[in-house]
């Protein structure tokens, strides 16, 4: 998914940040905005769900 993001974006992103975590931990944030939690949703998302998840917070 990071390939992705990375690839839509190309032209907005100035920083990205990967940080290992333990548990399986998934969370994206854009701009210190959590965009998506695994701990939350009990899940990793669906690409087609964060991406105007992202969108917003261009």
């Amino acid at each position: 998914m990071a390939e992705q993001i990375l690839i839509e974006y190309k032209k907005d992103i100035t920083g990205f940040t990967l940080v290992p975590s333990d548990k399986g931990r998934f969370e994206l944030s854009v701009d210190g905005e959590l965009v998506f939690s695994k701990v939350q949703e009990g899940r990793f998302p669906e690409y087609g769900e964060i991406k105007p998840k992202i969108d917003a917070c261009k």
